[in-house]
């Protein structure tokens, strides 16, 4: 729906891109962030500036296979063909479509899912942007142990670096956690309604400590209950971390799937509640 005063219309894209070598989704002061590369090529198509809002913000070097935002602008542009003319090709518009003008990538998303990847086989120039080597494979039924701890709704100050704040919960639930052996890699799959900051790379972090002996997989319930943000000491790198997907209500999640037919089909066939 236009804007009867603007003549502007809000619509939702979903982008991948390669996070290496950028300073994270947000814009900052004096780095090159994924959000300021994609407002400029607005503002090149619209001649003005051009504000955009993401499902979240992801940190320097983390990856997406699906990250979602919204924008207003005027109709009538083929904007996925456009921006991807003049976009970097580390990041790839794969669909553009108009929303109801109360959507908003952030707040009306219901569930996220990020996948992370960790290998034992010696980096190569293919994969050393997108895997945490492990000169060892870590023990992957441990690492489901310790996991399972993980699952449900916890306080999770020990592991994110977020302050606490009396307005800002640090309660969140994790949905799913699985622990995937392919070959010499262990692909770690988290969904949930919502992660902190640092979340999904600290839970990697100390499950390959649980899957190395390092501690026990108990020790994970000993970290929550403490809801002491120095409690772990452990932090993957984001160069093995993913946004995979990001769920709405059924009004707003039916593009998505559309726009990632042959894509990604697999995430996107799993059934959801």
């Amino acid at each position: 729906m236009t804007d009867p005063v603007s003549g502007l219309q809000r619509f939702c894209a979903l982008v991948q891109y390669d996070g290496t070598d950028y300073a994270g989704w947000q814009r900052q002061v004096n780095a090159l962030s994924i959000q300021q590369v994609i407002e400029e090529a607005l503002e090149k198509l619209m001649g003005n500036p051009v504000r955009i809002t993401a499902s979240g913000r992801t940190d320097t070097g983390v990856h997406a296979l699906g990250q979602v935002f919204h924008f207003d602008a005027r109709p009538g542009i083929r904007y996925e063909a456009a921006l991807n003319t003049l976009l970097p090709k580390d990041i790839r518009i794969l669909e553009v479509r108009p929303a109801a003008p109360d959507f908003h990538a952030r707040f009306s998303a219901r569930k996220k899912r990020y996948d992370y990847w960790m290998t034992s086989r010696q980096p190569d120039p293919f994969t050393w942007r997108y895997k945490w080597f492990r000169p060892k494979k870590p023990d992957p039924g441990r690492m489901r142990e310790a996991a399972a701890f993980l699952l449900g709704t916890h306080d999770f100050t020990s592991f994110t670096n977020c302050h606490h704040h009396p307005d800002k919960s640090l309660v969140r639930t994790v949905t799913r956690l699985e622990i995937l052996e392919e070959g010499e890699d262990i692909h770690l799959v988290f969904e949930g309604t919502g992660f902190l900051r640092y979340q999904v790379r600290m839970m990697t972090a100390v499950l390959d400590a649980a899957g190395r002996g390092r501690i026990e997989p108990q020790d994970v319930r000993r970290m929550l209950e403490m809801k002491d943000k120095h409690a772990s000491r452990y932090n993957a790198p984001a160069h093995g971390l993913f946004l995979t997907r990001v769920w709405y209500d059924p009004g707003a999640a039916d593009w998505t799937k559309t726009a990632a037919k042959g894509r990604m089909k697999d995430d996107y066939e799993h059934t959801e509640p």
